[in-house]
């Protein structure tokens, strides 16, 4: 805040100091031009008497009037001349062109000589004003232009006190306008010596090592100069030869301060590694030694030494002095310390349209005024400024429209160059592909800055750079990433300034090694930073090197500003590019996730479903198409009532608004087709990623084909467990059985002719057999058989099986259809025990069909051989159906007439026959209806050639 407003206090002051020294420099140039100073073209000096002449200009009035040196001067009309401002005071009297009578003594002799006055020649003036003028310009640039560069305030205090010190000359007159401007003269004079010194010091000394001591001593003798002429005005006596030695002083102080200024830029330039800096001494240096050689040569040396010299000689060490600031601008135009050459092409544009503005400003306040005065005569002077109110402001459009005209007239070229990079920066952010974007930037540069070389640099970490593309550079350096050292590119250090400049890239001396010489392969001058904010701080995205014109020019610092405000859109530009392709790969990842995501989905063998809070179906995967051959179009967007059955809904209902996941295990699901199907079923909370329920999830799995495998496996474990107890069970009472049936025999051969016991023990002998029989069914039902397996016909096994208890059928009415495929493949079994489950089969069927009826027998091929036994008796109630391969459930414990007293174990047995075989047996079956069971075989694999 502090440094803000010290900035501010400067600003006005110099805008003050500038603005009263134009006024008062104009008003010395009019004064000047009205008043003519007599000048009698002697030099007096004092002497004992009067005023000794001491030379006489050739050609002057005081050569012309016969005055000669060594007159001594004792009046000038009628008053004494004991000092030269009496003779001044006369002179002032008589005018310009008058004849003042000197009175001057010659040898003795005294002699009255008419003088005819002249005007004191000012012709130089003129000269030294062209001076003050470029100092002025030089410092309005560096004021209103560059004024952030170093030493900037400083060089324009210098170019101010210059244009004082040229341009404020007193007339003689000495009014009190004319002591401001001599005294305003004297301090220029001595302030701009030690000003210019004061520059060369601190331009020259980076590290600012001498500014504690040596530059305030630089001032010293510039107060003694000011001092010494306060001192002759306040308190010596005012005499020619007094004045003369002041001058000579000044004069001396002027040239001794110059040439140390010149000995410093020297020195400097010969010490300097920077080779810009170098080129800025060398010239600086030049341009100070050739305009204070002369200088010092020809109007220092013989006025010290008062040895006369021609006026013309004067005049030429006088007008030598533009060198200096000429010099100074060729430093600028050429090495860029500054660019002056935009001075001259503004000057000279905003000179022509303020002209034609003003000319036409006051053409339209006449015209106002004279319609106001003839129309409105009783508005009187109010009206006249209301007019001129109102002609300001009709004026300013006219205004800015002139002044973009002659901007494009005097410099179309830079005119049309900013209007296309402009609306190339700011076109720059529809551009979304990051290739393409560097593409544009590279191709646009050159054509529109005619540089020849172009490079865009990627930051791929803090201050790592990749070269990403360009435009006339070497193909070799875009693959050579060992080679290239981008390091001299950190511009988030601080103080890394808003652009890098290397005035000759193959001798970068402030660069290392590798860094050097990837400059010198770029070939790059400037390198300009494209920065983003980001968080609260700058970080350069990217780095943007041109080389020189294709003319060999440097860009001037106006090009250079205009890149640094597009750098910034360039900057922007590629952090939106680079968001653009991260958000592109992460839509892609996205989409890649969320497909993949879906293929699990539509590859789980679960039926999974998504409603939303109206119970709207919004998503249906494939299985529960399958699983409920309904498709994914037919279901998304219907009522969740409308698919599903009451049940599902009552307990879909009961537990949607409860929290977590809820679980319907082995629910009997009815299909669209009323089939149905043993389900597992979780109905979990849809959550959004704020945690807020928007539907519900139901995941379905088909359990049936799983129930029937638990099922068989329950049924081989029940199975395994009877065997085991079977087997004991056989052991146990095949002994006491053995024992009965032995003793029951003797008793038999003992007791035979016996009519009473003789029945009792055949009996006894035909129950132990019966018993012996149920015991030795259990050891089969129990035994591990190790019986051969071989290719077996399974229609052969069933033909010989109905061969078997076809008596028994006809006897029951039964009759027997059979539909056995030909060419029915193999199998790998063992026939006695196929036979059996057949048996058993058909003759279970016959006991069904108590009053008669028909026994179907299928045989087919679709995947396995599958055999299909139907009968149309009286069916199985569904209580019975999951029992009836327990070994001993029998639902013929009391049969009726014509049927067989059941074991419980046939269809057991049967089972454990069947899944011997690697088959798989099943029933269907509906009371009233009949029963119907499927059997199941692989089919025996051949070899190839068969």
């Amino acid at each position: 805040m502090e440094r803000s407003l010290q900035t501010r206090i400067t600003v006005v002051l110099l805008a003050l100091f500038t603005a009263s020294a134009v006024v008062l420099a104009a008003f010395n140039y009019v004064q000047e031009s009205r008043f003519q100073q007599p000048y009698d073209g002697v030099v007096w000096v004092e002497a004992p008497g009067g005023l000794l002449a001491q030379r006489v200009i050739k050609d002057g009035p005081g050569q012309h009037a016969g005055i000669r040196q060594g007159d001594l001067l004792v009046l000038a009309g009628d008053a004494s001349t004991p000092r030269w401002a009496s003779l001044a005071r006369q002179m002032v009297r008589t005018k310009v062109y008058g004849s003042l009578n000197y009175t001057v003594l010659r040898r003795g002799i005294r002699l009255t000589i008419p003088v005819i006055l002249n005007a004191t020649d000012r012709s130089m003036y003129q000269g030294l004003r062209l001076i003050a003028l470029i100092y002025l310009g030089i410092g309005f640039y560096v004021l209103f232009r560059r004024w952030t560069a170093p030493h900037s305030t400083h060089f324009y205090i210098f170019c101010l006190v210059s244009f004082v010190f040229y341009s404020f000359n007193y007339t003689g007159k000495l009014n009190q306008f004319d002591w401001i401007i001599y005294w305003g003269g004297i301090l220029a004079s001595s302030l701009q010596p030690a000003l210019f010194v004061h520059f060369a010091l601190a331009f020259s000394d980076e590290r600012r090592v001498l500014h504690r001591w040596l530059i305030p001593l630089t001032y010293v003798p510039a107060c003694v100069v000011v001092g010494l002429q306060v001192l002759a005005i306040t308190q010596w006596s005012a005499t020619g030869i007094l004045a003369h030695r002041l001058d000579q002083t000044a004069t001396a102080y002027l040239a001794v301060y110059y040439g140390i200024a010149a000995t410093i830029f020297y020195v400097r330039y010969k010490r300097s590694k920077v080779p810009l800096r170098r080129q800025q001494l060398k010239w600086l240096t030049r341009g100070t030694l050739v305009a204070i050689i002369p200088f010092t040569l020809l109007y220092v040396l013989p006025f010290l030494l008062d040895v006369p010299t021609p006026d013309f000689v004067r005049n030429l060490a006088g007008i030598s002095l533009i060198f200096l600031p000429l010099t100074f601008s060729w430093a600028i135009i050429r090495y860029r310390l500054m660019d002056v050459d935009l001075i001259f092409k503004r000057g000279v544009t905003y000179t022509l349209a303020t002209a034609a503005l003003v000319g036409l400003y006051f053409a339209f306040v006449a015209v106002a005024g004279e319609l106001v005065h003839k129309h409105l005569p009783s508005a009187g002077a109010w009206g006249l400024i209301v007019a001129i109110i109102v002609t300001a402001q009709l004026v300013e459009p006219l205004k800015r429209s002139i002044q973009g005209r002659v901007d494009r007239v005097f410099d179309r070229r830079r005119y049309d160059y900013r209007k296309t990079l402009i609306e190339f920066g700011r076109g720059l952010n529809s551009q979304t592909e990051l290739r393409a974007l560097l593409n544009s930037i590279v191709d646009r540069l050159p054509r529109t800055l005619l540089v020849a070389r172009v490079a865009v640099f990627l930051s791929e970490s803090p201050g790592v750079y990749r070269l990403a593309a360009g435009h006339g550079l070497p193909s070799s350096l875009y693959n050579a990433e060992d080679f290239i050292d981008l390091g001299f590119l950190d511009f988030d250090q601080p103080g890394a300034g808003s652009h890098i400049f290397l005035e000759n890239p193959q001798q970068a001396l402030h660069l290392n090694e590798r860094e050097r010489r990837t400059a010198a392969a770029l070939d790059l001058n400037y390198y300009l930073p494209c920065s983003i904010q980001e968080r609260g701080a700058e970080r350069t995205i990217a780095v943007i090197g041109l080389g020189r014109t294709t003319g060999g020019d440097f860009l001037s610092s106006e090009d250079v500003e205009l890149l640094e405000s597009l750098a910034d859109y360039i900057g922007i530009a590629i952090q939106n590019a680079r968001l653009y392709a991260s958000l592109e790969e992460k839509i892609t990842e996205y989409e890649r996730l969320k497909e993949f995501n879906e293929n699990i989905v539509e590859s789980i063998n679960v039926g999974i479903l998504a409603v939303d809070l109206e119970e709207r179906i919004e998503s249906w995967n494939s299985q529960m198409e399958v699983m409920y051959a309904l498709p994914r179009v037919q279901a998304v967007g219907q009522h969740l009532s409308v698919i599903f059955p009451e049940s599902l809904m009552a307990e879909f209902r009961r537990v949607k608004d409860e929290p977590g996941v809820h679980n319907l295990y082995k629910f009997r699901l009815e299909m669209l087709n009323r089939e149905k199907r043993m389900v597992n079923i979780a109905i979990a909370p849809l959550v959004s990623r704020e945690f807020k329920t928007v539907g519900r999830i139901l995941l379905i799995d088909d359990i049936t084909g799983r129930t029937e495998l638990e099922a068989q496996l329950a049924q081989a474990e029940k199975l395994s467990s009877i065997g085991l107890l079977a087997a004991g069970v056989a052991h146990e009472v095949n002994t006491p059985l053995a024992v009965i049936s032995s003793y029951t025999q003797m008793l038999t051969k003992q007791a035979r002719g016996d009519e009473k016991l003789s029945p009792l023990l055949e009996k006894i002998t035909q129950q132990t057999f019966r018993a012996s029989e149920i015991v030795n069914g259990l050891l089969n039902f129990s035994r591990t058989s190790t019986t051969e397996f071989r290719e077996t016909d399974l229609n052969a096994i069933i033909r010989d099986t109905l061969t078997l208890i076809e008596h028994q059928f006809k006897t029951a009415q039964v009759a027997i259809e059979p539909a056995l495929a030909q060419d029915l493949p193999l199998i790998l079994g063992n026939t006695g025990k196929l036979q059996q489950v057949f048996l058993n089969l058909f003759l279970n069927a016959k006991d069904a069909m108590n009053s008669g009826g028909t026994l179907r027998i299928t045989t087919a091929v679709n995947g396995h051989v599958s055999v299909s036994i139907t009968d149309t008796g009286a069916g199985i109630a569904p209580e019975h159906l999951q029992r009836i391969y327990d070994p001993f459930f029998t639902t013929k414990a009391s049969p009726q007439e014509g049927q067989r007293r059941g074991t419980g174990l046939g269809l057991a047995v049967s089972y454990g026959i069947i899944q011997e075989h690697a088959g798989k047996i099943r029933v269907e079956s509906q009371v009233g209806a009949g029963t119907t069971f499927h059997l199941e075989f692989p089919m025996l694999r051949k070899p190839a050639h068969v």
